[in-house]
């Protein structure tokens, strides 16, 4: 009996049902693609933050006190520590392996380059340049057998060529923009480059063909880069390097990341370790290539995290101002809806129905349109969802079934919440002034 009265009200006076479902349903519409943006964003930006470049700088614990004037490393070839080649495998092992997007090791020391008269093949001009090698489009032979595809293309989204990426297998160079304009080089060009050694009557130089000109807004345009295996010949060193760039998927780091680990006890450690912050990506890489020592790049870190929070923010401030206004219309509705009814509420106390039971059934009603208006604006806000996450990330976030659960709690705590005071107000009717016309 109670659900046919209740299913029978619903049907009745159905402009104010759907404005009130109207509004519900757009509120709701609204949060849900909020809330779907909101879980899908993180992952979303920080993929977006990797053309940012890395956030870890691998270097060697051992390594002496660097000379570096104007960002080149003048230090001899041969001085500092460095790190085998032989290593970096073990980046993809650790825990948090599927979040190392791409790293890139890099050999830079200052050269002897020459360029020579085609004809004649006499000296045409000596110069003292920085040499940089590292990997580009490389193909990195994991320990389960697979093959990873990495390098400083993918760690340094920002670096344009003009022409095309050296061949690894090949003698091949990009210049950058600011020492090809000083060298005279241009695209198909030869230059030859040399380590002098001093123990060696004739000066042995490696030639490379220009293939591109670089452009990165840093020092590298004042540099020569080749592959890492080229370097490596040409500084005669052996499969080793010297800096390592990282680029890692992380989480913002909040008070608890900053906190010093030696503070933690055995379950916030767990945490921590298993949270992908980026310290806990450095410290487990640091485990990985023993006598490293692994920094944050912070102008990257902290500035993916102050970005992402305050997305983050502006998506909960947009969800809270959706469910205020639907609640202000459902309440707006719902006191409407009791004056209306003054009579019948009136007529049903007369009868004998208490209070609570007059509350209870307009309350059932109200619960009703707000599952059938949380159900349309769950619909609603997948389809608004998938219009922003196309327009501004490229992908469309899922539907999932957590997000449609929230929207329906939500929706029903809107309706009960605009609902209370017309509700509480419907309880107290006294059905004698009512029926008097009073």
């Amino acid at each position: 009996m109670f659900l046919r009265i209740v299913a029978d009200s619903f049907g009745r006076r159905p402009r104010h049902k759907l404005l009130t479902g109207a509004a519900l349903a757009l509120g709701m519409g609204v949060a849900t693609a909020a809330l779907s943006v909101s879980l899908d964003v993180g992952d979303r930006l920080a993929k977006e933050f990797r053309s940012l470049g890395a956030n870890l700088l691998v270097t060697p614990q051992a390594d002496s006190l660097p000379l570096e004037i104007g960002g080149v490393d003048y230090r001899p070839v041969n001085a500092g520590a460095y790190l085998p080649e032989a290593d970096l495998p073990k980046l993809k092992t650790i825990f948090w392996h599927n979040n190392i997007v791409a790293f890139a090791p890099e050999l830079q020391f200052s050269v002897q380059t020459a360029r020579w008269d085609s004809s004649t093949r006499e000296l045409k001009e000596r110069d003292q340049n920085s040499f940089i090698g590292t990997w580009v489009n490389h193909r990195l032979a994991l320990e389960d057998g697979s093959a990873y595809s990495t390098g400083i293309d993918k760690t340094n989204g920002w670096w344009k060529v003009d022409g095309r990426w050296f061949d690894e297998t090949k003698r091949e160079c990009v210049v950058g923009s600011k020492a090809a304009a000083r060298l005279h080089l241009h695209i198909g060009d030869e230059i030859s480059a040399n380590v002098p050694d001093p123990s060696r009557m004739v000066q042995l130089y490696t030639s490379f063909v220009v293939t591109g000109i670089l452009y990165t807004g840093a020092e590298e345009d004042e540099a020569i880069v080749t592959s890492l295996s080229r370097a490596q010949d040409v500084s005669r060193l052996g499969r080793q390097y010297r800096k390592l760039y990282v680029s890692a998927l992380t989480k913002p780091e909040d008070a608890f990341a900053k906190r010093d680990v030696k503070s933690f006890t055995p379950a916030e450690y767990d945490r921590w370790f298993c949270t992908p912050y980026i310290s806990s990506i450095a410290f487990q890489i640091q485990q990985e290539l023993p006598g490293t020592d692994v920094r944050v790049i912070r102008r990257v870190a902290e500035g993916e995290g102050q970005i992402l929070t305050r997305v983050q923010m502006l998506l909960w401030l947009v969800t809270g101002a959706a469910l205020l206004a639907a609640a202000l219309a459902v309440g707006a509705s719902a006191a409407a809806s009791v004056i209306e009814r003054r009579t019948e509420i009136g007529l049903m106390k007369a009868l004998g129905a208490g209070s609570g039971t007059v509350g209870f059934l307009l309350a059932a009603e109200q619960l009703l349109l707000a599952f059938v208006g949380g159900g349309v604006g769950y619909a609603l806000g997948i389809l608004l969802a998938r219009l922003l996450g196309e327009k501004i990330f490229g992908v469309a976030p899922e539907p999932s079934l957590i997000v449609f659960l929230v929207v329906v709690a939500l929706a029903t705590g809107v309706t009960i919440l605009g609902s209370a005071l017309p509700l509480r107000r419907a309880s107290r009717y006294e059905p004698a002034p009512i029926l008097r016309g009073e």
